[in-house]
């Protein structure tokens, strides 16, 4: 058995733990512990992300709006290429959907109305009938997850950070102020610090430190892959009806990604597309757009994990020097920038800047308070 000291252990190599120990390193020697022979494999690697300023709550729309910067001008050499492609969101509102929309609107930033008309000139297989009303948010823009999620771990590694796969924490816990994590290796890590991002098996890591779980609840969501046949739907917007139980969008240039936008409660796994699912996403799809689906060219699922209000759990825990970094729904590639550096200023107890007010926001000591009454 190997014993090896650190300033941060980070369990969870995924968006969470590869941008928390990104912005740990730049301060700490930092060990970033992960379960799986790859790190991502689970919901960072199944995502197909899209930046969307409205998207979320009060504590996402703060890092969502911090971390637009970072995905605009990444620090030199982070990734080889852009990491954000414009794509602009339409909401389009059947008839029992008008109301819900028009809240979208007067609530939203930067969404307005659009003719079902301009809708059909983006999306020519938009079906007569289907919208009585559709919405605009031109100002987004997709991510490039993967190479997001790769620059974070190379920062980490050019820090003199160590990433551990196959590493499975067994075991963890606190003596004599530091954080010990025995792994499936026998190898023994240690720190002052200890970070959970671990995703869907957030709260499985807490039990193990004998801590108190949030009440994480991974969601299941399934996603499949079709040809759009006549049509090059390469710069179509992302579309979706405004109650949010279908979206499509282009994927692999000339194919269509679509999915029911469904949250099926699911122990953490690894997640597999049901076949119901998809026939659902393709049904609900078809009945907004004329495009024929003779078969599936590729189906998947992932877990997108809450917290029980659905906001981020970010910060310290009820224990010293445990942090949560988990609860990231689907929203952790869009905030992940502006998470790790919120992360990284509660460990060194620095002021956040102008992420301060997401700070109570994303508290994760609220659960242990709302047991407590």
């Amino acid at each position: 058995m190997d014993h090896h000291e650190f300033d941060a252990l980070v369990i969870g190599a995924g968006i969470a733990g590869a941008t928390a120990a990104a912005h740990l390193s730049a301060t700490r020697r930092v060990a970033l512990l992960e379960a799986e022979e790859s790190a991502g494999y689970h919901a960072t690697g199944r995502s197909a992300a899209i930046w969307i300023r409205n998207y979320g709550g009060p504590d996402v729309r703060i890092l969502t709006a911090v971390s637009r910067a970072f995905f605009e001008a990444p620090p030199p050499g982070f990734a080889e290429a852009p990491l954000m492609r414009a794509r602009p969101v339409i909401h389009l509102a059947p008839p029992d959907q008008v109301g819900h929309l028009r809240e979208m609107i007067a609530e939203g930033d930067d969404i307005r109305e659009i003719s079902l008309g301009e809708v059909r000139a983006m999306v020519p297989a938009l079906r007569d009938g289907y919208a009585a009303l559709a919405a605009v948010e031109a100002d987004c823009f997709d991510i490039d997850v993967a190479a997001m999620h790769q620059g974070f771990l190379r920062q980490a590694r050019a820090a003199g950070g160590t990433i551990a796969l196959r590493s499975r924490a067994g075991r963890v816990w606190r003596q004599d102020g530091r954080w010990h994590a025995e792994t499936s290796s026998g190898d023994v890590f240690s720190a002052a610090v200890i970070v959970d991002a671990a995703g869907a098996w957030g709260d499985e890591v807490a039990r193990i430190a004998g801590l108190d779980p949030i009440g994480l609840q991974p969601k299941r969501r399934t996603a499949c892959i079709v040809d759009p046949g006549e049509y090059d739907c390469s710069d179509w917007p992302l579309l979706g009806d405004a109650g949010h139980t279908w979206y499509a969008r282009a994927e692999a240039r000339r194919k269509l990604m679509v999915s029911p936008a469904d949250e099926t409660d699911s122990d953490p796994c690894d997640a597999q597309p049901d076949e119901y699912d998809v026939a659902v996403a393709v049904d609900r799809m078809q009945q907004a757009l004329d495009i024929p689906v003779s078969r599936i060219e590729h189906r998947w699922a992932g877990l997108r994990t809450f917290t029980p209000d659905r906001g981020l759990a970010i910060g310290e825990g009820t224990e010293k020097g445990f942090f949560w970094m988990v609860g990231q729904g689907g929203y952790g590639m869009q905030t992940a920038p502006a998470a790790g550096a919120l992360l990284a200023a509660l460990v060194a107890g620095e002021d956040p800047g102008p992420l301060a007010a997401a700070v109570p926001l994303c508290d994760p000591r609220r659960f242990a308070k709302r047991k407590a009454a």
